[in-house]
């Protein structure tokens, strides 16, 4: 595979897509570089392989025109990424076939019941991707003749466990959750277990067989059928050569910070816990090959800001108030600080009432309560403790993954927040508050850079974009603002086509087929199925954090040239953040061009609008 084959796709400030045109292409393109990746020559913070594409982001990706000029050496590493596939060890994986489709996929096959467990089990499947939730893979290898549609009417409940197909793809759940595939049985196996290492049993680029559990095929009401598979599930069926699900009372097992964390001292009692204040830090950069996103603070510059003005390290965690008002007993003189949405903010104890400063450390003596109104602009309030907020580590984070479920529990009533000892120095000096944030029925400006997938909408679909102000509803949350307009419409012969699952970046701006635009955000999915007209700029993110339902938004697609790339600072530096395409769908490495005329209102700016002057 050569660079040739590859067409680079910008993907926001920091990374680009690399669309290798089929499965096949993408599986080699993501083994070469993740070698080259283990082998040091290539500078990146995450690969993430998809059903065409591989999606490479912060490092080098950062310098697109850079990262081009190096892809036909990296592509063409292929004794290396040979050898290494030499290497890889197969899992195991034992399944009873009664799953409740089994029937309905012999019969869309034109198989029996039968056929359609020994084609399952003599395939030899490779792990190509990793996404929807974490631990679940895309199986590819299966034989052609079980690529079977998802189900018209996906379940609100799957069982972990449960072995599906759809489309040229095999899949087991790793924890219940929805889901629209044919189930054709189950594992005992598990996929995902925070307690191994790693905690995925698939990764991308594993390989992967079935076997038959003996008088375990039957369809679903079917008669119990006998013979059942072609082979016994050997005694070590779920485990590779790896001993990926080695007991977890091996002698030999090493205790990690996720397994094992001294409790930090009494701080703070959550009187009033608010609506759904989360423990966050900078999240889980770099664990895509688990299927696990960054997740973290959705304002991480106003987490930044709480943690300089208290003295902690940056690797501390803190409160995420969000909606509702919260109350906090101090259990201990504490130092704390607010940053991000501004809100009321009043200290009552034995010594009467004080206000507590935005933008300031203040102090709290023990037994006093530390009451927080509503935001007054913008959406999420940080609050830092000195030494930082003490959870149980997941995967080296404190953070709270709303959609894939990892960290903390939202805060509760009666719950007492423990501090650690994360402190990096003094105090820090005042930094005043910015006075931008959003607010309902107001209109903020966020910057955007088209692609990779604005061809599908072309220059009427991106002049649409722009040409309006869209509404934020209340459907919104740390996973994605979602946005209500006039819809996008795809171009003609774009319309009735579906994109391949492939990585998203944070900011990415997707477009479902109802035409409403979806904004991700911190708890964003790894990967996903609807194309993605542009990414937000990564210095207006803290502007998309804080968007409130009723919040107006307009978008300024821009299209700088690469010239600063060429010559820029090195690549994994901010300074090189601001590569794109100037038109739909051009290739990185050839663009030139200039920025949008820049008549629209200046990024982060905002003015009072009423909603139906912008509700087309």
């Amino acid at each position: 595979m050569g660079s040739a084959d590859v067409r680079l796709r910008p993907a926001g400030d920091d990374a680009v897509l690399l669309d290798c045109g089929d499965l096949e292409g993408a599986l080699r393109a993501f083994s070469r570089l993740d070698a080259a990746r283990e082998a040091g020559e290539l500078r990146i913070e995450d690969l993430v392989p998809a059903a065409e594409t591989v999606l490479v982001r912060g490092g080098e990706a950062r310098a697109p025109r850079r990262l081009a000029a190096r892809l036909e050496e990296l592509l063409r590493g292929a004794e290396t990424a040979a050898a290494r596939e030499e290497e890889v060890p197969e899992t195991v994986i034992p399944v009873s076939y009664d799953g409740e489709d089994l029937a309905e996929v012999a019969s869309l096959t034109g198989l029996s019941v039968e056929e359609v467990v020994e084609r399952h089990t003599a395939a030899r499947y490779t792990v190509a991707f990793t996404g929807f939730a974490p631990g679940f893979a895309y199986l590819s290898g299966g034989d052609p003749a079980l690529d079977v549609p998802r189900r018209s009417s996906p379940r609100p409940r799957i069982e972990a466990g449960s072995v599906g197909l759809a489309g040229p793809f095999s899949g087991v759940y790793p924890r219940q959750s929805p889901g629209g595939w044919q189930l054709i049985g189950h594992t005992e196996s598990v996929l995902w277990d925070l307690d191994r290492e790693p905690p995925a049993l698939l990764m991308p680029g594993g390989r992967v067989r079935f076997v038959a559990e003996r008088e375990q095929v039957r369809g679903a009401g079917a008669d119990r059928a006998e013979g059942a598979g072609p082979e016994e599930a050997p005694d070590d069926a779920g485990r590779t050569a790896s001993s990926a699900e080695a007991s977890t009372d091996d002698a030999d097992r090493t205790e990690t910070p996720e397994t094992s964390q001294r409790p930090g001292r009494l701080a703070l009692t959550a009187v009033t816990p608010g609506l759904g204040t989360l423990v966050q830090d900078r999240g889980r950069p770099g664990l895509a090959d688990l299927g696990v996103s960054p997740s973290g603070a959705a304002d991480r510059r106003a987490l930044d800001r709480a943690n300089r003005l208290v003295g902690n390290a940056g690797r501390a965690a803190a409160l995420e108030l969000g909606a509702g008002d919260v109350v906090l007993r101090a259990e201990d003189t504490l130092v704390l600080a607010l940053a991000g949405a501004p809100r009321p903010a009043r200290i009552s104890g034995p010594r009467g009432e004080r206000l507590a400063p935005a933008g300031r450390a203040f102090r709290m003596d023990e037994g006093e309560t530390l009451s927080l109104g509503a935001p007054e602009s913008g959406l999420r309030t940080v609050l830092a403790l000195r030494g930082g907020v003490e959870v149980p580590l997941v995967l080296g984070s404190a953070a709270a993954d709303t959609l894939a479920g990892l960290g903390p529990e939202p805060l509760a009533e009666g719950e007492e927040i423990r501090a650690g000892d994360a402190v990096q120095g003094p105090v820090g000096l005042p930094e005043p508050e910015r006075a931008d944030l959003p607010r309902p029925e107001e209109e903020t400006t966020l910057r955007l850079l088209p692609g990779p997938r604005d061809d599908w909408f072309g220059e009427a679909g991106l002049e649409r974009l722009r040409g309006q102000a869209w509404r934020v509803t209340p459907r919104s949350d740390r996973v994605g603002v979602r946005l209500e307009g006039e819809p996008l419409e795809r171009a003609e012969g774009r319309r009735d086509r579906e994109l391949p699952s492939e990585g998203l970046a944070t900011g990415a701006l997707q477009v479902p087929p109802d035409g409403q635009p979806v904004l991700f955000l911190a708890d964003r999915p790894l990967t996903g199925g609807y194309p993605v007209i542009g990414v937000v700029r990564e210095e207006d993110l803290r502007l998309a954090a804080q968007l409130p339902p009723g919040a107006l938004v307009r978008f300024l697609p821009e299209r700088p040239g690469l010239a600063a790339d060429a010559e820029g600072p090195a690549a994994d530096s901010p300074a090189d953040a601001g590569s794109s395409e100037p038109g739909p769908s051009a290739d990185v490495a050839r663009t030139t061009g200039d920025s949008l005329p820049a008549s629209r209102p200046a990024p982060g700016t905002h003015r009072p609008t009423h909603a139906k002057e912008d509700r087309r």
